[in-house]
């Protein structure tokens, strides 16, 4: 498993595990990235420069679970309800995502995404 830094404003970093697909070999490949944050509910998500097909179709994440949208050509952070979520502990992407790895979290690193605004600068790192 490779490992990422995902690098806030005001200096707060969230460490992340990316999984084997080829999806998120291909992001790692492509570090850093630069962009800027949207909210959808409890999940943060923002464009990255990766164009790929959905490589595992999914609408089952978890909390803490980063995956490649590939609608919008983005990384989204899931870190609580989004608008589809039928429970507080279940996220539900707004379409089928690749779940690419695992945000390493805790209840403060929770708390902190909570406090993320959109258009905030997020960079992602090796």
């Amino acid at each position: 498993m490779k490992k990422i830094k995902i690098v806030f404003e005001k200096n707060f970093l969230v460490c992340a595990e990316l999984n084997d697909t080829k999806i998120a070999e291909e992001i790692y490949n492509n570090l850093p990235i630069e962009s800027s944050t949207n909210l959808w509910g409890e999940e943060i998500y923002f464009k990255i420069p990766v164009k790929a097909k959905n490589e595992l179709p999914t609408l089952d994440v978890n909390i803490g679970d980063i995956g490649y949208w590939p609608d919008g050509t983005s990384f989204c952070i899931f870190f609580g309800k989004t608008p589809l979520s039928k429970s507080e502990n279940k996220p539900v992407p707004y379409s089928e995502i690749t779940v690419i790895g695992k945000i390493i979290f805790d209840d403060e690193i929770i708390k902190k995404l909570k406090n993320i605004k959109p258009g905030s600068k997020v960079i992602l790192q090796k």
